[in-house]
């Protein structure tokens, strides 16, 4: 017995040093590698609005108005600094005071991360890099862009890629879930003055698998990456105008078949007012994407396609079409499908030399979107049966404003979003389109980069109100940056940006943009394997 009690002591003991240990490991952790990032910027310029890819694709930070201002800060910990250990700990706060944006205090990033093995659990809102594409000179993503600001959620990933056993390390699996809430209520309120649709505390949710067909093992140059992305606005509480110069008060489902019907669309009680048809749940949408991929010693290139859908029929470029008629005008008597045309998309080219200096990146996009399942959508009756999902009027929706945060669209800022509107509607009135997109870049020296985007845009409007004619725009940037290397300039860097916009969708307009950005460590790493 005497020998038990001592036994169980020590254990006790050491159990309790060995918890003491880890957590004094932990807190000693994630007051380690820390780094901060300051920036002040601002833009001055004429016109409407401010050149589009002077506030384009920058994660919502900048203005749409002519002349604007920030100052920035944020302090980050990522949890790669915990590479030795199996359990790893980030974080980061990033606060800007800005002079004419959407709001003057902007808490762009607030996040906290936890990482065990290859699983990443993400709490917050954070900035996350555009997938298959270069950012830098890319003209976006269609689903899953880098033009918003980034929307709180609870984010579950495998954000590395996953070896799936069995392949003889062929294929790899990455992938995210996750759900959040709409933070521009208040935007909106100032943007429609309440006087057309809003929604209020809209909620959100996405996810996104990817498959990669690559072995480091083997000298090969060539991968090929599939995806598929998807995402959708639920819950709320959506206003309308109606008749008598006020607003309809919609309470959209939030409870848990809400969320449920959110990650598999689907909705049997959602039915479409006075109707016996069912919609799915909230504005779903999403992209299929493909990158085929070459790594040479000198160079490294690809191609890339993205097919943007907002409904089964875009999704499976198929819609059944065999309903009876009469009393069995809902009922399904055939076999009958109507194929719907491939012709919306993007198509991208990527290129980069190495050791380039003057020249070292090019990206060539094309882009189309006027098709959206034809121009006719027809629910089977009891009168005519043809059932004809078209008229997918992409990034809008009758309930929601539209796929966008706080004025900017959340995908491709080439469908021009909410912010450019002159009449108070949060929607996309630009959404029918063809785009040619290029962007050069380069680095003289190794203190001094550059970028070049051109875009050139034939819009129709939309199909529920067209254009009275094409429509055409063209969109130039011009930015460099000075970053020195000298010991004490280290982490400074200087960006200066031209914009010009020429045409009839969101006019003429010219802006120049000034940035300077310090960035460094607070404090030293801590790496001691446990």
């Amino acid at each position: 017995m005497r020998k038990f009690i001592l036994f169980a002591t020590l254990s006790l003991l050491t159990s309790g040093m060995r918890g003491q240990a880890l957590r004094d490991s932990v807190d000693s952790r994630l007051f380690s590698d820390i780094s901060y990032d300051a920036t002040l910027s601002g833009t001055v310029g004429g016109g409407d609005h401010s050149a589009l890819w002077l506030h384009s694709n920058r994660h919502g930070i900048a203005s749409g108005e002519t002349n604007s201002g920030y100052l920035r800060g944020g302090v980050f910990r990522p949890y790669s600094a915990d590479s030795l250990y199996q359990w790893r700990y980030g974080y980061g706060a990033d606060i800007a005071v800005a002079a004419n944006h959407a709001s003057t205090l902007i808490i762009q990033q607030l996040y906290a991360d936890i990482a065990w093995k290859k699983g990443l659990l993400t709490i917050g809102a954070k900035e996350r890099p555009l997938e298959m594409k270069d950012g830098r000179f890319s003209s976006g993503g269609l689903t899953h862009g880098i033009n918003a600001r980034p929307v709180p959620q609870v984010r579950l990933e495998l954000k590395d890629w996953w070896t799936i056993p069995y392949t003889k390390g062929w294929l790899q699996l990455k992938g995210h879930i996750a759900y959040g809430m709409m933070t521009d209520k208040n935007w909106q309120h100032d943007f429609t003055h309440r006087a057309h649709r809003y929604t209020d505390n809209a909620l959100f949710h996405s996810k996104a698998g990817y498959l990669r067909i690559q072995n480091d093992d083997y000298d090969y140059p060539l991968s090929f990456e599939a995806g598929l992305q998807m995402a959708c606005q639920f819950g709320g509480t959506t206003y309308t105008p109606n008749n008598e110069g006020g607003m309809n008060k919609i309470k959209n489902s939030k409870g848990l078949s809400a969320f449920w019907h959110a990650f598999v669309p689907g909705g049997g009680e959602v039915q479409e007012q006075g109707t016996a048809f069912e919609n799915t749940e909230g504005n779903n949408l999403g992209s299929y994407l493909l990158r085929l991929s070459c790594d040479k010693k000198y160079w490294q290139g690809a191609i890339y396609f993205e097919k943007y859908f907002e409904d089964q029929s875009g999704m499976f470029q198929l819609d059944y079409d065999g309903y009876g008629s009469g009393e069995n005008w809902n009922s399904k008597s055939r076999r009958k499908y109507l194929l719907y045309d491939f012709k919306d998309m993007l198509l991208g080219l990527e290129y980069e030399q190495k050791d380039g200096t003057w020249f070292r990146n090019l990206v060539v996009e094309y882009l189309y979107t006027k098709y959206q399942s034809g121009p006719v959508y027809h629910d089977h009756n009891k009168g005519r049966s043809d059932h004809i999902g078209g008229n997918d009027n992409y990034y809008n929706h009758h309930i929601y404003p539209g796929w966008e945060h706080w004025g900017e669209a959340i995908g491709n800022p080439l469908f021009y979003s909410p912010i450019f509107n002159e009449n108070g509607e949060v929607s996309f009135m630009n959404n029918r389109f063809t785009a040619f997109h290029i962007g050069i870049g380069g680095q003289p020296t190794k203190e001094i980069s550059y970028r070049l985007l051109g875009t050139w845009e034939e819009g129709l409007g939309t199909y529920r109100k067209p254009f009275s004619q094409k429509e055409h725009q063209l969109n130039f940037l011009a930015e460099g940056t000075y970053s020195p290397l000298s010991t004490r300039l280290r982490g400074w860097s200087a960006t200066v940006g031209v914009g010009l916009d020429i045409g009839d969708i969101i006019g003429d307009n010219f802006g120049v943009n000034v940035s300077v950005r310090k960035q460094g460590l607070l404090t030293g790493g801590k790496r001691r394997k446990k």
